[in-house]
């Protein structure tokens, strides 16, 4: 009985003290656990270039420039789009003011609170907002902190997919030469998933962009490829994700002047897009390798919010399934593997079955 407690204390001692080190190594963790995921992803397409002769230092700093060149493209795909937006600021703000005056009168009438009153509450939440510091400082410094992180994920990349053997190497020294061979298909495993998951979801997002494209340009949208690129990268984050992309574009709708139609269509568009998702594409395209129950779905998504925030969340689900290939293949763990996975029939993604 005394073993089973200490046990049990020693696991939870241990669990809080990762949580702790997870929260405050977030600014050393998070840009290396992404250049991770990156690295599994291009584990496999540089191993076919060293193969054709092609040195280690060359394959990985191509894959590096081709992860810059998707980035840059991205970039440049949003800029060119929000140029539009630029070029219509002042309808824009017409309509925002119309929309703002009208939502005013409705509080007026459902709460009998006056505009003046709203503008004070308004303006005393801002100057409680401006104590914090200035508002261009604190994005100066968001753009500063992520341009350092996007650098930090290349260099890591690099580094990762440089020393890889190196790294592989030393898993296995420190696993028990009888766990060995287990401990190199539990490797290769993981990284083979990731690599499945990340790029399934690749594939999936152009998809989605080209769906919701289609769609928000049929309902009359402005500027619909940029509503359809936003909701399209915000699928990394699962379920949150879908819904912010929605109510950015009903927003965006709604300050372009776009009528209750054009609102209504918006919502269909995206219905139906989830549910060509839900049940076409994620078992086609991702397929079910990372197999997780809802529960804990949702639990590692709170979670990792909690400790990294948004990059947290993009890593939950892959990182999760990660761990729960281990959990199955460890004797031991193999309970909270169950615990953790659904009882679907893990199923491999159409373009992995034709390969």
């Amino acid at each position: 009985m005394g073993k089973s407690i200490s046990s049990v204390l020693q696991s939870t001692f241990t669990l809080v003290l990762i949580v702790i080190i997870l929260y405050y190594g977030k600014g050393i963790l998070a840009p290396l656990a992404i250049a991770c995921i990156f690295a599994m992803l291009f584990v496999g397409p540089s191993t076919k270039m060293e193969k054709k002769g092609l040195p280690r230092w060359a394959s990985a700093l191509t894959m590096v420039s081709i992860l810059v060149l998707c980035l840059v493209g991205l970039g440049f795909l949003l800029s060119w789009q929000f140029q539009n937006f630029a070029e219509q600021i002042s309808s824009l703000k017409q309509n925002l003011t119309q929309v703002l005056t009208n939502l005013q009168h409705w509080i007026q009438e459902r709460l009998d609170i006056d505009p003046a009153k709203q503008q004070a509450i308004a303006e005393e939440q801002m100057k409680g907002e401006s104590t914090n510091g200035s508002t261009v400082q604190q994005l100066a410094s968001g753009i500063f902190s992520l341009l350092v992180d996007v650098i930090l994920v290349l260099v890591y990349t690099y580094l990762l997919l440089f020393y890889r053997t190196r790294l592989k190497n030393f898993l296995l020294q420190i696993i028990p030469s009888k766990d060995r061979e287990k401990g190199v298909e539990i490797v290769d495993s993981v990284s083979q998933v990731a690599a499945n998951y990340m790029t399934g979801l690749a594939k999936m997002i152009v998809i989605l962009w080209i769906l919701y494209g289609v769609g928000f340009t049929v309902v009359g949208v402005e500027n619909a490829l940029f509503f359809a690129v936003i909701c399209g990268i915000l699928e990394l984050v699962p379920f949150i994700g879908n819904l912010t992309g929605t109510a950015v574009t009903v927003l965006g709708v709604t300050a372009q002047g776009g009528e209750t139609d054009m609102i209504l269509g918006v919502v269909l568009i995206y219905g139906f897009v989830q549910f060509v998702q839900t049940y076409f594409l994620e078992t086609l395209i991702v397929g079910n390798e990372v197999n997780i129950n809802p529960l804990f779905t949702i639990l590692s998504l709170v979670a990792a919010e909690a400790v990294w925030g948004i990059p947290g969340m993009i890593l939950a689900i892959p990182i999760t399934g990660m761990i729960r290939i281990i959990c199955d293949r460890i004797p031991r763990l193999q309970p909270y593997g169950y615990l953790i996975g659904s009882d679907k029939k893990a199923k491999r993604s159409l373009w992995r079955r034709k390969k």
